[in-house]
């Protein structure tokens, strides 16, 4: 595969051997543990890597430990220090939980404490499996988890779907914190913000409604399934608002318009702010990485971007497909973090390998 990067940049392959390797983290002692789901299926097979032993002359990892094993979709990884005590969370399909972790443990240690549990019964469930990943985020001494909904467009009958809920570090206090997003496989407080990507519906039309990035603020709807956004405007979902089956149900307001809408089906999953970066181009922006439509036809998605402006954006990492078979696609971006001044690491869960892209 022949990635295109920016000039004076360059690209290795960090770490590979996985099978689907998906969102990372920094341990409190300065480690890199990624999630790695195993396949698309709904699967009980999903492991934690750590990578470990840099070799900066190869600029590759030359150890990685498998952490745990035997997860539900494990989609992220997150540590939190709770009354003093670290804790890497687990975010999986069924719940979410955590562990005691120690600087240098290179195994899951003590007791799970389960903190929250969600729909669990994956594609087989009785209201539908649909979207199976969990994602993390932290502020201000409280924990935020993404569900996905369970449909591309219905009336929800579990009122956990479609939302970002908020709990105290320990599992209580949970509470809604913001609904109608169908899924968002990535969130992240940034400067006192939630900023989210978020997948709109599929089956509409060809280019519209947009899959989107933005902010996320406490009580709002985001519009799903009602709604949708396309060139900054939002219009009614007509298939919806139309069916007799739910024409006694109130909608909510119109929603909150997202900061940048990417084509439709580009389907972004992580992203990261790059600040202090040395390079001018890239610091003070976005990166995010559209992991590709499931029609590979499309050609939408399939790399990494760089939020320019307000519906604005441009490729930084792009190769990912080189045509519209399906055997053109030779990878799918899934998560983007800023490594310091310098580089940043790449996820491929079609692979199952980590990138590492420096200056």
């Amino acid at each position: 595969m022949d990635l295109k990067i920016p000039k004076g940049y360059h690209i290795t392959v960090a770490a590979e051997g996985m099978r689907r390797l998906r969102f990372l983290a920094k341990s409190p002692d300065g480690r890199l543990f990624g999630t790695d789901m195993h396949s698309l299926a709904d699967n009980k097979r999903g492991k934690v890597y750590i990578f470990e032993n840099w070799d900066n002359t190869a600029k590759q990892f030359k150890k990685i430990t498998l952490f745990a094993a035997k997860l539900h979709n494990p989609n992220q990884v997150m540590f939190y220090t709770d009354k003093g005590v670290n804790y890497i969370y687990i975010a999986e399909t069924g719940k979410l939980s955590r562990y005691e972790y120690h600087a240098g443990d290179s195994t899951l240690h003590g007791t799970q404490q389960i903190l929250a549990r969600f729909p669990d019964q994956g594609l087989s469930y009785k209201y539908g499996g649909w979207h199976l990943t969990r994602s993390l985020a932290q502020h201000n001494n409280k924990i935020y988890v993404s569900v996905g909904s369970s449909c591309n467009a219905c009336v929800e009958k579990e009122a956990i779907r479609a939302s970002i809920i908020e709990m105290n570090p320990d599992g209580s206090g949970q509470k809604t914190y913001a609904t109608g997003l169908r899924n968002s496989v990535a969130i992240k407080w940034i400067k006192d913000k939630l900023w989210a990507t978020f997948m709109s519906r599929d089956l509409m039309k060809p280019d519209n409604p947009e899959d989107l990035f933005g902010t996320i603020e406490q009580g709002k709807n985001y519009g799903w399934p009602w709604y949708a956004q396309y060139k900054q405007q939002i219009y009614p979902d007509r298939q919806m608002m139309d069916s007799a089956e739910i024409q006694n149900i109130t909608p909510p307001p119109k929603p909150p318009l997202a900061y940048c809408g990417f084509k439709a089906h580009s389907a972004p999953l992580g992203f990261d702010l790059f600040s202090n970066f040395n390079d001018a181009q890239l610091n003070g922006n976005f990166l995010v990485a559209l992991h590709g439509s499931t029609s590979v036809w499309r050609q939408r998605g399939n790399a990494v971007v760089m939020v320019t402006g307000r519906d604005r954006y441009v490729e930084i990492v792009s190769g990912f497909q080189v045509g519209k078979k399906k055997s053109d696609r030779l990878g799918r971006p899934c998560d983007v973090m800023m490594n310091d001044a310098n580089s940043f690491f790449i996820t491929d869960d079609k692979n199952g390998a980590l990138y590492y892209v420096w200056k």
